[in-house]
């Protein structure tokens, strides 16, 4: 069984016992997380649901079990003839869940 959840302007395809990267919530380790952004959800043998854009009574629980950087990322800006330049760096924070179950009415 698997479903495609939206989490932070992404969607993600999961299943029971995947450890998921979404952008940090600010969680605390241990914490139950519920995604309740369901696209779509299928157990792989004959039922298929395709949400219209959410599917109604799938939702999917996890827990917080850490947190990950992603690698650091340079901007570099440079302008011609203008003596100017600047270079800053960035380094995205995320959260790392481990989905539990999925519950399907």
């Amino acid at each position: 069984m698997y479903v495609i959840i939206q989490t932070g302007g992404r969607q993600q395809k999961v299943r029971e016992g995947d450890m998921v990267l979404v952008d940090d919530l600010n969680l605390t380790l241990g914490k139950e997380v519920v995604f309740d952004k369901v696209l779509l959800y299928s157990d792989e043998v004959d039922d298929i649901r395709v949400g219209k854009p959410i599917v109604d009574g799938v939702r999917v629980t996890g827990t917080a079990s850490g947190t990950a950087l992603a690698r650091k990322l340079t901007v570099f800006k440079f302008r011609k003839r203008k003596s100017s330049q600047r270079k800053i760096g960035h380094r995205q924070k995320y959260g790392q869940v481990r989905i539990d179950a999925i519950v399907a009415s």
